[in-house]
């Protein structure tokens, strides 16, 4: 069973925003997945999309399938394909991205980095890519304090 963030809650029942985990599978298999393509989607498809393993080489290549599979199934057009960066900023739990502390700082949050080095994977994706988008950077303080992260 997949657990979503809190601060995912007025949406992960419908599924009608990417969740985070799908996020994360997509930077890491490759796929540029956008709001209306997923839209288009069946709710057991992005179920799927959220429960299928995306880690080891196999399961990449098998999730990137399927999602180039979906995408021209539903839009009748091939899938946007992004570069895969081999050491993405959220697997280096050592430094912590000048985004994120950028944004903490303008929320008047301090992340050190043995706190930084105890989140989990998801939650260092989670936080870099909620410093990004315009229009999340509003979930980025529930997620400091969702992560533990308010001293």
């Amino acid at each position: 069973m997949t657990t979503f963030f809190k601060f995912e809650a007025d949406f992960v029942d419908s599924l009608r925003c990417i969740p985070m985990i799908v996020r994360l599978k997509l930077d890491t298999c490759g796929v540029k997945l956008k709001l209306a393509e997923w839209n288009r989607f069946n709710q057991l498809e992005c179920e799927q999309l959220v429960e299928l393993p995306c880690d080891r080489d196999s399961e990449i290549i098998a999730y990137k399938e399927y999602v180039i599979q979906l995408i021209f199934q539903h839009t009748g057009h091939e899938a946007s394909l992004l570069p895969i960066d081999p050491q993405p900023p959220w697997s280096n739990d050592r430094e912590i991205p000048e985004s994120v502390m950028t944004k903490a700082t303008e929320e008047g949050v301090k992340i050190d980095r043995s706190q930084w080095a105890n989140l989990t994977t998801i939650q260092r994706f989670a936080l870099i890519k909620l410093t990004r988008s315009q229009h999340e950077n509003n979930n980025f303080l529930p997620a400091i304090k969702e992560f533990g992260l308010l001293t």
